[in-house]
C-alpha cells in the first residue's frame, strides 16, 4: 500500500515538471535540438563504414543497432530519473536536500521526480526509430518473444542508467559536487557499443559485462533477436543485471545518506 501512494506521488511530480515545461515556448525546438544531436552522433561511424566497408562481419546496422539500444535505455533513464542527475549540484552543494528531508516521503522518489525535461524524450524516440530501422536493413524478422525480450532490455537498461545516477548521487553525499569522470558511465559508456565487441580491448569488454553492465543491456539482446549467437536467452540477462546493478547503487546511496550532514548543523 505504502509503495503505492510513492509511485503515485513520483508520477505526480513528473506531471507537475512536464507542465512546467510546456509553458516554455520554446520546448519543441528544444525537441528538434536534442533529436538533431541523436540523429548526427553516430554520422561519423556511418561515414567510416561507407568509406572503408564492414569490419570482418560487422556491418553499419549490426554496431546501429547495439548503439541504438544502448541511446534509448539511457534516454528512459535521463527523462524519468533525470532529478539524480542532477542531485549533486541542485541538492547537495545549495542545500536543498535538508527540505527533502523533512517531507515524510520516500528520498529517492523525491529527487527521481523532482525534474523532467520534455525534450529527453527525442533520445527514447530517436533511438526506437534507430533500433527499428536497423532490424529491418538487416532482414530480421522479429518473434513475439523477441519483442519481448527487447522491451525487458530497454527496462533493465533504464534500470541500469538510473543506478549510474543513483551511484553517482551517493558518491556526492561524500565530495559535495558531481564528479566528472562518473560520466564515462552515462554520456560516454553508450559511445563504446560503436565498437565492435571482437574487436573491444578486454579491459573495456570486461568492464562494461562484469562491472557495469552495458554491454549486457545492448549487445547480448541484439547478438540474440539477430542470431549472431547459439545463447538465445543470455539477451534476456539485461532485466537481472540492470536491478543487481541498481540494488548496488541503492546501498551506496543508503550509505551516503546516513552519513549526510546538514548544512545548518
Amino acid at each position: 500500500m505504502e509503495g503505492n501512494k510513492e509511485i503515485t506521488l513520483y508520477f505526480k511530480l513528473i506531471r507537475i515538471n512536464f507542465l512546467t515545461g510546456l509553458q516554455y515556448k520554446g520546448w519543441p525546438f528544444m525537441i528538434l535540438q536534442t533529436l538533431f544531436v541523436v540523429v548526427t552522433d553516430p554520422i561519423g561511424l556511418v561515414l567510416l563504414f561507407n568509406r572503408f566497408g564492414n569490419i570482418g562481419s560487422w556491418s553499419v546496422y549490426k554496431i546501429l543497432l547495439i548503439y541504438a539500444i544502448a541511446v534509448t535505455s539511457f534516454g528512459l533513464a535521463e527523462s524519468l530519473c533525470r532529478g539524480f542527475d542532477y542531485f549533486p549540484w541542485k541538492m547537495i552543494r545549495s542545500g536543498d536536500f535538508d527540505r527533502v528531508l523533512l517531507r515524510p516521503r520516500s528520498l529517492m522518489v523525491q529527487v527521481a521526480g523532482s525534474y523532467f525535461h520534455i525534450h529527453r524524450l527525442a533520445r527514447v524516440f530517436g533511438g526506437l526509430f534507430t533500433v527499428i530501422y536497423c532490424l529491418r536493413a538487416l532482414k530480421v524478422t522479429v518473434s513475439l518473444l523477441d519483442i519481448l525480450m527487447l522491451v525487458l532490455t530497454f527496462l533493465g537498461g533504464f534500470i541500469t542508467y538510473t543506478g549510474v545516477f543513483v551511484l553517482t548521487s551517493g558518491i556526492a553525499f561524500f565530495t559535495v559536487k558531481g564528479l566528472d569522470w562518473i560520466y564515462i558511465f552515462t554520456n560516454i559508456s553508450y559511445q563504446v557499443t560503436r565498437c565492435p565487441i571482437d574487436y573491444m580491448p578486454k579491459v573495456l569488454k570486461y568492464m562494461f559485462t562484469f562491472l557495469m553492465p552495458m554491454l549486457v543491456i545492448s549487445y547480448y539482446p541484439a547478438a540474440a533477436i539477430c542470431g549472431w549467437t547459439d545463447s538465445y536467452y543470455r539477451g534476456f540477462l539485461a532485466l537481472p543485471a540492470g536491478i543487481a546493478f541498481f540494488l548496488m547503487a541503492a546501498r551506496v546511496w543508503q550509505f551516503g545518506v546516513r552519513h549526510y550532514k546538514s548544512t545548518g548543523s
